[in-house]
């Protein structure tokens, strides 16, 4: 079964943000008409969600098309700037409020790099090329336990301890990867979701070991603040687990054809989660996933 973040086949069927303002990022921005979710869903597919920490009544949509903020209440959708990158890679960090790093590629075409935003993805500033680059990170993330840590795939994973700025090769990716995701309590740790199972390494991204036993795909793999790590595995549904725990819960035994393929979570309120699936349908729990509703529906 050959299943990616990017085409997806069913056989069934302190760093350098934490500089602040001394970053000079490209200014203009353009006023955006409010859409409604479900229109913006038609003309675009999503990459990636994060909760705006700003303001938790919105939910940030890296989409082939840029970036798009949803209003939880009113069910509109607003671009966020005139950017219409398509943000393959794209994470909240973890100690910027308003900071994002994306990877991806220019609407002109190409491969973007690194680049990032401290002002909710108003303007973009490019950080790196990265290893054999222009980079386009399709998995990508940022550690809670120390934001100085991006972990990139893009001809193997690549590591940063500055937050983007200069990157290293570290290892080759594991076999038929689809989705990572760092620790919140060792800078060092790493999940890797794959078509053969979840895995961890605990440095250098080597010596992978099981961390769920179910060798079936996953199609997601993240850990939330507060040390929350969450899979989404066929044949499972979606599981978690605390990192220093090792008994899984089975959060929502599946969803019908659908699979889930990225996950946010609120972090000044984690049972308050959202996902997006392969259709491109955007769902939100307020059970920390147990039950889920269908946005932009009426």
């Amino acid at each position: 079964m050959k299943i990616n973040r990017r085409s997806i086949l069913i056989a069934s069927g302190v760093g350098v943000l934490g500089l602040g303002g001394a970053l000079a990022f490209g200014a203009g921005t353009s006023a955006s008409a409010e859409t409604p979710l479900a229109d913006l869903l038609a003309r675009t597919h999503i990459h990636g969600l994060a909760v705006d920490r700003q303001d938790p009544n919105q939910l940030m949509i890296a989409t082939h098309h840029g970036l798009h903020a949803l209003d939880l209440e009113t069910g509109l959708t607003v671009q966020v700037s005139d950017h219409s990158d398509d943000l393959m890679g794209f994470v909240a960090h973890p100690a910027e409020p308003a900071g994002f790093l994306a990877s991806g590629h220019p609407a002109r075409g190409g491969n973007l790099g690194v680049i990032a935003s401290l002002d909710g993805g108003e303007s973009w500033e490019k950080l790196s090329d990265g290893v054999n680059g222009p980079v386009d990170f399709h998995q990508m993330d940022i550690s809670k336990a120390d934001p100085n840590v991006v972990w990139g795939n893009y001809g193997g994973l690549q590591l940063s301890r500055d937050c983007g700025a200069t990157w290293e090769m570290v290892a080759d990716a594991p076999a038929g990867l689809i989705d990572i995701a760092a620790s919140a309590e060792d800078p060092e740790r790493l999940y890797a979701a794959t078509e053969a199972g979840l895995f961890v390494s605990a440095a250098d991204a080597e010596g992978w070991q099981r961390a769920h036993p179910a060798q079936a795909p996953v199609t997601l793999v993240e850990v939330t603040q507060d040390g929350i790590l969450h899979a989404f595995i066929f044949g499972e549904g979606l599981v978690r687990r605390a990192e220093g725990e090792s008994e899984w819960e089975r959060l929502h035994p599946g969803f019908e054809d659908r699979f889930l393929l990225y996950f946010a979570a609120d972090p000044q309120s984690p049972d308050r989660v959202f996902s997006a699936t392969q259709h491109g349908e955007v769902l939100a729990s307020e059970d920390g996933g147990r039950s889920w509703r269908q946005l932009g529906i009426d």
